[in-house]
């Protein structure tokens, strides 16, 4: 495993060892000790699995403390433009975004701290999108981003306007989106 960290240091691409033959292919996608070694000692609490079409804008959404949430996340089916936007109060970074291509051609996962909103648009016809987090889903401590916030301008590798869900379309701006504190 190798870890690369992005613009915003905190964010890190870990490309996976694959190892394959003519019958297919096997890597390991997380273990614990290996994790640590490379400075990402976290513990997860629950896996997810999303399967979307081409054009679907998932996001952008994040949780409030006490569950805001790390993920770790990976395509293994598909291919997706993957985003997280730094909401930590008092952050150098924060207001800006880093994204990552993602596909099940390339072994690769994407670490998003907590205090991040994450969210990715899908370029494939469809794809299959999994992940890890660090506290549970806590419905009444979610928040969102909008998508198409100028002050951030993420840069999506998309013509037009995604296919968004009507929550996700009537999320807030920056400006008036909840905040996550900058962890001590």
């Amino acid at each position: 495993m190798r870890l690369t960290r992005l613009a915003i240091p905190d964010v890190a691409l870990i490309d996976l060892v694959r190892h394959g033959d003519a019958r297919g292919f096997f890597e390991e996608s997380w273990r614990a000790s290996r994790f640590r070694a490379l400075g990402l000692d976290v513990e997860f609490v629950q896996d997810n699995l999303a399967r979307s079409s081409r054009g679907v804008l998932r996001g952008l959404h994040y949780q409030l403390p006490p569950a805001a949430q790390g993920k770790l996340v990976r395509v293994t089916r598909g291919r997706v433009f993957d985003v997280a936007v730094d909401l930590r109060t008092g952050s150098s970074t924060f207001g800006r975004w880093v994204g990552a291509e993602l596909s099940e051609d390339v072994p690769r996962l994407l670490w998003v701290p907590p205090g991040f909103a994450h969210g990715y648009l899908v370029l494939s016809e469809s794809a299959d999108f999994t992940y890890k987090v660090t506290a549970e889903y806590a419905p009444e401590l979610e928040r969102g981003l909008v998508w198409n916030d100028p002050t951030v301008d993420i840069d999506w590798p998309w013509d037009g306007e995604p296919e968004l869900s009507s929550r996700d379309r009537a999320l807030p701006d920056l400006a008036s989106a909840a905040h996550v504190p900058a962890t001590p």
